[in-house]
């Protein structure tokens, strides 16, 4: 199967975000390895996270729409913020992903949401902090965290993502926000 899927993301995404994915996969397996998560579906929701990345914005709401996805103001901007919960619904029609954990992680790997499972946190976390998104000190002290703490690390992501939209004047979801105070919750309770 993951040959099947490399095959198709060769057809269906830039080189650079190959590399991307399989950064994202790697570290799923490793997270899940840290926090004695399945590391097969890890890697599965990590490989499949972002099928629709290049989607264009037509194709993405078409989808949403025929998938019953909630489309909300946001997303109907900025449909790129759908290809997240559409790249679910490509692994379960391309790939017969039926596992619905494996499914929510990928949808949720963008935005989060409240209540995420803890293998929904690690792809969540995966996707932005992979070798590849660069080394820094944040990104290197938020790997080290991610280790040691699931939700805790989801707030720091959420943070780091926020900083960065903020600075660059992007449309922020509220779904971020949610997902941020969520488990900045979590985190305090553990």
């Amino acid at each position: 199967m993951r040959d099947r899927v490399i095959s198709w993301l060769e057809k269906n995404v830039s080189q650079h975000r190959l590399q991307h994915i399989l950064g994202v996969e790697q570290t799923c397996i490793d997270l899940a390895r840290c926090h004695q998560l399945n590391q097969e579906k890890a890697a599965q929701a990590g490989l499949m996270h972002d099928l629709a990345k290049f989607f264009p914005p037509k194709k993405l709401l078409k989808i949403a729409e025929e998938a019953k996805i909630t489309i909300d103001e946001v997303c109907l901007r900025s449909p790129h913020l759908l290809h997240a919960d559409v790249s679910a619904v490509v692994a379960q029609q391309e790939f017969d992903i039926k596992d619905p954990k494996i499914l929510k992680a990928i949808a949720n790997h963008t935005l989060g949401t409240p209540g995420m499972s803890k293998l929904s946190c690690l792809v969540f976390i995966a996707d932005a902090l992979e070798p590849n998104r660069g080394d820094n000190a944040e990104l290197n002290a938020m790997r080290a965290t991610a280790r040691e703490n699931l939700y805790k690390c989801v707030r720091q992501t959420s943070d780091y993502s926020l900083k960065y939209l903020v600075s660059q004047q992007k449309i922020i979801h509220p779904r971020t926000i949610l997902t941020r105070n969520w488990a900045l919750a979590k985190a305090k309770k553990n």
